[in-house]
């Protein structure tokens, strides 16, 4: 396995060709301390998460880790299905510490920092909480927007506000305003989609005042302010009357900052260039996706998309293509893709004409011979006491709802967990991918003697089957939940000194961008 030290590497960074930097740790162990444009890629689920990541099996990729050896497995997992350019980083993220070089702590922090910039590069105007609070108590003309998925925005918001998420903001938001002299307040749970959110209406031209919420909804409770909870107000559906002027409007931003247009044709093209790694991303809503969408294209929510690059994207200077069905979206999504990354960017013109594919996306299957179990014969094992469950789930999902008696686990991990299971009982896996939960039976057989099979649906088919589920916030501790990089609102103990912590990460993350000096941000 090529080697290489953390030198070559940051030359590798500046020389513009391709490159993946992975790192093969948990999210909540790759939070404590990585490289700038590392992307996790967790051992446990590297067979799947590689070829999303990674759509080009000649991509130069290079493996690191805490210092543990992790990257070496992960390089031969990723040459094991096919990538040809795989290398490790010697000595992992304390070498690249240890060489002089920056070191980041948390998620998503490209995009974290690029709204950092975006902030302080175009003065994006904000409003503290108690302000806030004082307009809306004196009967201001203010339209409140929340800028995260529903899933956030239901769990809590600011009294009053409307779901807007990220790229639809630019869209919609026209539509929603009566009077140019209504103030739009823009918020998220801290300051990313927030600041993103408000800067986005404002380059695409609304003539409203506009501001985001300094430190959204952890600022509103640090403040001594109450969120609202279960609330479900949202943009109305459908295609706003005024597609065609938000589009321009859109084009307009996309365009100064070098987003070019591209057919189904210009798209083929590209995919068929195997030297280059090519992005296929469609950024509108879940519903609409699911409805037709570019066959091969992922999901990949605008707002999203630019909040948690990392997650669809691990190749720097590759090539990305957006779709929309009126471009709007896309193309505010791809102006700010432009300016974080520098990525060459395309938006389709004719995404939604010709053959599309229906539903939420390729569906995962057990592999053929999988030995399996269904609900039903499974609670009554569990009735019996003849059988055990190990849930792979993530482990704020396990905290919400699981199999009662089900043990959490990691797959990378599973050597630890096997001398809980009892061994006279059978073992059923859950998982939210089926296949995960098919490798990780294949290797509980090595470490358990008694029969092991896969719970057909998991966890998801337990519930719908109606069989009960336990929930317990504090399994897995706050400490154990290595998988999730916990945020302050995941946490069981400590949230406000958490939530204090956090927005003060969030606003150095500027200043150690300048000092790592391998973020393009506005130099494209």
């Amino acid at each position: 396995m090529p080697r290489i030290p953390p030198a070559t590497l940051k030359s590798w960074l500046r020389d513009g060709a391709e490159l993946a930097i992975l790192d093969a740790r948990e999210e909540g162990e790759f939070g404590a301390a990585h490289l700038f444009w590392a992307v996790p890629c967790p051992l446990s689920r590297a067979e799947l998460a590689a070829p999303a990541l990674l759509p080009s099996r000649a991509s130069r990729i290079v493996c690191t880790d805490g210092g543990e050896g992790l990257a070496e497995r992960l390089a031969g997992v990723l040459q094991a299905i096919g990538y040809t350019n795989t290398h490790t980083l010697a000595g992992g993220t304390p070498a690249w510490a240890a060489s002089g070089f920056e070191v980041f702590s948390g998620v998503n922090v490209p995009s974290k920092a690029f709204g950092e910039w975006v902030e302080h590069h175009y003065a994006t105007p904000s409003v503290d909480p108690a302000e806030l609070a004082a307009m809306l108590a004196a009967g201001q003309d203010l339209l409140l927007v929340d800028s995260r998925p529903m899933e956030e925005f239901w769990r809590m918001t600011i009294p009053g506000a409307t779901n807007v998420p990220g790229a639809e903001l630019a869209y919609r938001v026209p539509s929603l305003l009566a009077r140019p002299d209504t103030t739009v307040v823009v918020n998220c749970a801290g300051r990313t989609r927030s600041i993103l959110g408000a800067e986005s209406l404002r380059r695409a031209g609304l003539p409203n005042p506009v501001v985001a919420l300094r430190n959204g909804t952890m600022g509103w409770e640090l403040a001594g302010l109450d969120c609202e909870r279960g609330r479900t107000a949202r943009h109305p559906p459908g295609t706003p009357a005024d597609a065609a002027a938000t589009r321009a409007r859109a084009w307009a931003f996309a365009e100064a900052h070098g987003v070019r247009r591209l057919t189904r044709a210009g798209l083929a093209a590209l995919q068929a260039d195997a030297a280059r790694t090519t992005y296929l991303l469609d950024v509108r809503d879940a519903a609409e996706y699911a409805a037709g969408h570019l066959p091969g294209a992922r999901h990949a929510p605008g707002g999203q998309l630019v909040q948690a690059t990392d997650q669809w994207v691990a190749v720097r200077h590759a090539r990305i293509v957006l779709a929309d069905d009126t471009q709007t979206r896309a193309a505010m999504t791809g102006g700010w893709l432009r300016q974080l990354g520098g990525w060459e960017v395309f938006v389709l013109d004719d995404a939604m004409e010709g053959r599309l594919e229906a539903g939420p996306g390729p569906a995962a299957a057990l592999p053929p011979g999988t030995r399996r179990i269904a609900p039903a014969d499974l609670a009554a094992r569990l009735a019996e006491g003849a059988a055990a469950v190990v849930d792979l789930a993530r482990s704020i999902a396990f905290r919400e709802g699981h199999i009662p008696g089900a043990l959490w686990g990691i797959r990378s991990r599973l050597h630890a967990l096997a001398p809980r299971l009892p061994p006279d009982r059978m073992v059923a896996v859950a998982a939210p991918d089926p296949r995960l939960a098919a490798l990780a039976a294949e290797e509980l057989r090595a470490l358990h003697p008694a029969p092991v099979a896969v719970l057909e649906g998991g966890t998801a088919a337990w519930a719908e089957a109606g069989f009960p589920l336990a929930a317990d916030r504090a399994n897995p501790p706050d400490e154990a939940c290595l998988d999730w990089h916990l945020r302050p609102y995941d946490r069981n103990h400590g949230v406000e000194e958490a939530m204090r912590a956090y927005i003060a990460w969030e606003v150095e993350l500027v200043h150690a961008v300048e000092r790592d000096g391998d973020a393009p941000f506005g130099r494209w």
